[in-house]
């Protein structure tokens, strides 16, 4: 077991994900907490911590994945509050979600921008 991977993935999930990110892992203690830790270690540890992209573009591209794939609604909203949460503006995530529409078809943007209404709507007004 690494803790210092461990710390550094935990640090970063909840700087970018915050409470919805904790939600998550809290989410697997009961049924797979191997899983959760992966979740920590892999992703936040080391792929998130990684110098080479600041935490907004790394969240426009994941919400660009997660909507592209079109199947994964939950992760998506974790992510788009994540790239609120880093600093992204309502517009640039909306921009992004729509850039989907060439490459992973309206469905897959549709689906996408819903979620992103969605997450917005449960926002404090500026």
């Amino acid at each position: 077991m690494n803790d210092e991977r461990y710390a550094r993935g935990w640090a970063k999930l909840k700087e970018v994900d915050g409470q919805a990110g904790e939600n998550v892992i809290e989410s697997l203690k009961d049924i797979a907490p191997d899983f959760a830790r992966l979740i920590i270690e892999f992703p936040f540890g080391d792929i998130y911590s990684r110098p080479g992209l600041d935490l907004k573009v790394r969240e426009l591209a994941v919400v660009a994945a997660l909507t592209a794939m079109g199947n994964a609604a939950p992760q998506l909203k974790v992510h788009i509050h994540g790239a609120r949460n880093v600093g992204c503006t309502p517009q640039e995530i909306v921009e992004v979600i729509m850039q989907m529409a060439v490459y992973a078809g309206f469905p897959a943007a549709l689906n996408g921008l819903f979620a992103a209404k969605e997450i917005f709507s449960h926002e404090a007004p500026a």
